[in-house]
C-alpha cells in the first residue's frame, strides 16, 4: 500500500469542478457511494471518490462520499494525506459557498483533526466565504465527531463573541446539548433545554430524544420517563427514534412491554423500523425465547424491514449460546448475502464454536469470507484465531502473517 495519495488524484479533485460535468459517468454517484461502503483500501477510496466528484451537484450529496474517503485515511492513520485530500477542495470555485465549506469543516471533524477544522472556519474570509450558524454548527459538530466533546461548551461562548454574523440556533444547542450527554452529563443537557425554553428556542424531538437516550443509558430512568411524560404532555412531535429509546429503556424487562411500545407506535401513525424489531428479538432472547426471536428475525420483510447488521450479530450471539452453532452459519451466510456481516467478536464466537462441533469446513469458509470483507487492519485477529483454532498450516500461517504485516503497513 502506498503512503500517500497519488498526485493524479489530487489534481483531479482540484481541477474537476472547473470542467464541465458529463452527461454519462462510468460510475454513477449512487454507485460510487455503494463501492465505498465495503471498500477499506484508502486509496482505492479516493480514486472512486475522484471519478465522480465532479457529478456532485450540492455539497449534501457529497458529503456522504467526502466523509467515508476521510473515514477510509484515518483507519490507516494517514492524516498528512487527509490534509491534503480536503485542502484540495478550497481550489474549488464553490469554496465560496458556505454549505461546500461546511463539509470540509465537517470532514476534519470526521478525522479527530479538530484544530484543521477550527483553522478552516477561521480562514472564512481569507477564501471569500459567508459566515453563519451553517458553518458555526459544522464546527459544533466536528468536535463531536471527534470526540472533543469539551469543546462544543467553550467554542459556543466564543464564537458568537468573536464573529458577530454567528447566532445560536435550535441546531447549535442541540449539539451543545448532546456534547453534554455524550460526556455523561444529561443532567446539564436538561439545564440548556430550560434555557432555550426562556429564551424562545424550540426544543426538536432529536434534542428531547438525546437528553431521554442519555438519561436510560445512565441507568437514570425514573429522570427518563419524567421527560417521557413532559416530551407527551407538551405535544413533542414524536417519531421513530424517540421510541426506540423509550423501547430501549424496557428491552430488560417483558416482551409484551416492548410489544405494547411498538405497538402504540404504530397507532401514533408512526411505523416501527428494523431498531424497533432489533430490540423485541434481544427482548425474546434475554428471557429465554430463541423460538419468538426467530420469528421477527424472520417476519422482518413482511413489515416492510430489513435486518441490519445489529440484528445478525444478536441471532447469532444467542443461537451460539445455545450450541446452535449450525443454525448461527446459516445465518451469517444470509449476512453475508445482504452485506450486513456481524463484528469481530460475534463471528470469532460462532467460528470457534463450529470448529469444537467438528464444523471445520463451514469455520474456514467462515474465515476465508470475513478476511475478503473486513479492514486489513482486521487481517491480524482473523490470522490468530485460526492459529488458535488450528485452521492453518505452518507454512500457510507464515504467508499470511506477512500478508496482514503488509496489509496494515
Amino acid at each position: 500500500m502506498s503512503s500517500s495519495i497519488p498526485l493524479r488524484h489530487l489534481r483531479h479533485l482540484s481541477t474537476a469542478t472547473s470542467k464541465t460535468p458529463t452527461s454519462s459517468s462510468s460510475v454513477s454517484i449512487s454507485q460510487a457511494k455503494a463501492k465505498l461502503r465495503t471498500e477499506y483500501d484508502p486509496d482505492k477510496a479516493v480514486e472512486i471518490y475522484s471519478s465522480v466528484s465532479k457529478n456532485y451537484s450540492s455539497p449534501t450529496s457529497s458529503r456522504y462520499a467526502q466523509d467515508l474517503t476521510v473515514r477510509r485515511l484515518a483507519k490507516s492513520r494517514r492524516f498528512s494525506d487527509i490534509e491534503s485530500f480536503i485542502e484540495s477542495h478550497k481550489r474549488d470555485p464553490k469554496i465560496v459557498q458556505e454549505p461546500f465549506l461546511s463539509t470540509l469543516i465537517r470532514s476534519y471533524g470526521v478525522a479527530g483533526m479538530l484544530d484543521h477544522a477550527i483553522n478552516t472556519f477561521d480562514q472564512m474570509e481569507q477564501l471569500g466565504t459567508p459566515r453563519s450558524a451553517i458553518s458555526f454548527n459544522s464546527l459544533l459538530n466536528a468536535c463531536i465527531q471527534s470526540r472533543q466533546y469539551d469543546k462544543v461548551p467553550h467554542l459556543f461562548d466564543e464564537i458568537p463573541k468573536k464573529y458577530p454574523s454567528v447566532s445560536p440556533d435550535k441546531v447549535s444547542y442541540g449539539i451543545l446539548i448532546k456534547s453534554y450527554c455524550e460526556s455523561g452529563n444529561p443532567e446539564k443537557g436538561i439545564e440548556v433545554l430550560r434555557e432555550m425554553e426562556r429564551k424562545g428556542v424550540e426544543a426538536t424531538a432529536i434534542t428531547f430524544t438525546t437528553i431521554l437516550n442519555a438519561l436510560y443509558k445512565k441507568g437514570n430512568k425514573e429522570e427518563g420517563d419524567k421527560l417521557w411524560s413532559e416530551m407527551m404532555k407538551n405535544g413533542c412531535e414524536l417519531d421513530v427514534a424517540s421510541y426506540n429509546v423509550r423501547i430501549m429503556s424496557v428491552v430488560d424487562a417483558e416482551p409484551e412491554k416492548v410489544k405494547e411500545l411498538i405497538e402504540e407506535m404504530s397507532t401514533m401513525g408512526l411505523k416501527p423500523d428494523t431498531i424497533s424489531y432489533n430490540y423485541l428479538m434481544t427482548c425474546y432472547c434475554k428471557n429465554g425465547m430463541l423460538d419468538e426471536a426467530k420469528k421477527v428475525y424472520e417476519g422482518l420483510g413482511a413489515n416492510g424491514c430489513t435486518p441490519n447488521a445489529a440484528t445478525f450479530r444478536t441471532l447469532i450471539f444467542h443461537l451460539c449460546l445455545k450450541g446452535l452453532h449450525e443454525q448461527g452459519y446459516k445465518v451469517f451466510k444470509e449476512s453475508v448475502r445482504v452485506h450486513k456481516i456481524p463484528e469481530f467478536n460475534t463471528l470469532k464466537h460462532l467460528a470457534t464454536g463450529l470448529v469444537q462441533n467438528d464444523k471445520i469446513k463451514d469455520a474456514k469458509g467462515l474465515i476465508r469470507t470475513v478476511k475478503k470483507t473486513f479492514p486489513p487492519n482486521f487481517l491480524n485477529a482473523w490470522q490468530k484465531l485460526e492459529e488458535e483454532l488450528g485452521l492453518v498450516s505452518g507454512n500457510a500461517a507464515a504467508g499470511e502473517a506477512q500478508q496482514a504485516k503488509e496489509a496494515t503497513g
